[in-house]
């Protein structure tokens, strides 16, 4: 449940589950920007990093919600 504190400098901050929520929502942000650079690289910078651009595009096109695992800790 989300619920208002105050600061004590005359200011009412959100709790916790707010402040978590926000981050997921940033996180969530940072990886379709991270996703859509991904699909605009070129063929010579997909093969710096070892990715063909049939491995590049399937990343760049998975849903939001499915990132991995060890993005989400």
């Amino acid at each position: 449940m989300q619920s208002l504190v105050n600061s004590g400098l005359g200011r009412a901050t959100l709790s916790t589950p707010r402040r978590g929520l926000l981050a997921r929502i940033s996180n969530a942000m940072a990886l379709h920007r991270s996703r859509a650079r991904l699909a605009s690289l070129d063929a010579h910078l997909l093969d710096d990093i070892g990715l063909d651009r049939s491995t590049a595009d399937a990343e760049a096109n998975r849903p939001l919600w499915d990132a991995p695992a060890s993005w989400t800790k």
